[in-house]
């Protein structure tokens, strides 16, 4: 399954495969990850339209897992999403997480409310399946920390913190729950020293790497296409925010994945 590629392996724990951008080149794309030592992905439906879709993305690739739920700018043009329900589509023996969901009140502050009750909803199927939360935050620090944080209260889930670019108090608040960091490639982009910083202050047993492909290509791609072959450009900034070596980092990102993602990593065992 690893290949014969002297890269370090590592994966992206979160892309977006069944966009249109990728439309017709799914199988070069995974290739050319496989090529970078990108040797596992995460695919992430953010509708329940996309379901079947990204399902059957999953299940044509060995290296491609799966994950679902209703991202946060969204939920005002979907069906209501229910616990059972999101536990019905996590029994799939490749979907490995519960999101992408959250907070954005940068677009979408007009329905606050919506997404809060929908956060809570994916927590709670979270907390049932035992599969990891993840976690889309933008401008929205302050409600992210105090919901994650008693929402933990009522009962203990797992989670990452998915394209990690907001402030140090919510990074604090995560990661004193157990919670995991993902560094994308906004953490490459060059005025991106604060949240560098951010990343360096946190364990490095605790971060994750991923693209958030079509979107947030790294250097030398900014502005283009993202793919997730280009998480290797990421885990060598990772690297020097760490001063490790880049296998070193990719061995640990790696196993922090396998900590987090534990039926991904079961599966690859078993394989």
């Amino acid at each position: 399954m690893t290949g014969h590629t002297t890269a370090p392996l590592i994966t992206d724990s979160h892309c977006h495969l069944d966009f249109p951008d990728f439309e017709g080149e799914r199988a070069e794309i995974v290739a050319r990850a496989k090529a970078a030592g990108v040797h596992r992905m995460v695919t992430i439906c953010t509708r329940q339209r996309s379901l079947d879709t990204v399902r059957a993305i999953a299940e044509a690739h060995d290296t491609v897992f799966f994950a679902f739920g209703i991202h946060p700018m969204s939920v005002t043009e979907e069906p209501p999403m229910t616990v059972e329900g999101l536990l019905s589509v996590a029994a799939h023996p490749k979907c490995v997480g519960i999101g992408e969901t959250g907070l954005d009140y940068h677009y979408t502050a007009e329905s606050a409310d919506q997404q809060r009750a929908s956060l809570r909803i994916h927590i709670e199927a979270a907390r049932q399946s035992g599969l990891p939360l993840i976690i889309h935050a933008r401008a929205a620090d302050d409600d992210m920390a105090r919901i994650l944080t008693a929402e933990y209260r009522n009962g203990a889930y797992t989670c990452v913190m998915h394209c990690f670019s907001s402030g140090a108090g919510l990074a604090k608040a995560a990661l004193d729950l157990g919670f995991y960091l993902s560094m994308s490639g906004i953490a490459a982009f060059p005025k991106s020293q604060e949240l560098r910083d951010i990343f360096a202050a946190a364990p490095v047993d605790r971060i994750l790497l991923e693209t958030d492909a079509p979107y947030l290509a790294p250097p030398p791609h900014r502005g283009k296409r993202n793919e997730p072959a280009y998480t290797a450009h990421t885990a060598k900034v990772g690297a020097g925010v760490y001063g490790l070596s880049i296998a070193d980092f990719a061995q640990q990102t790696e196993a922090n994945f396998e900590r987090l993602f534990t039926k991904a990593a079961l599966q690859r065992k078993a394989a």
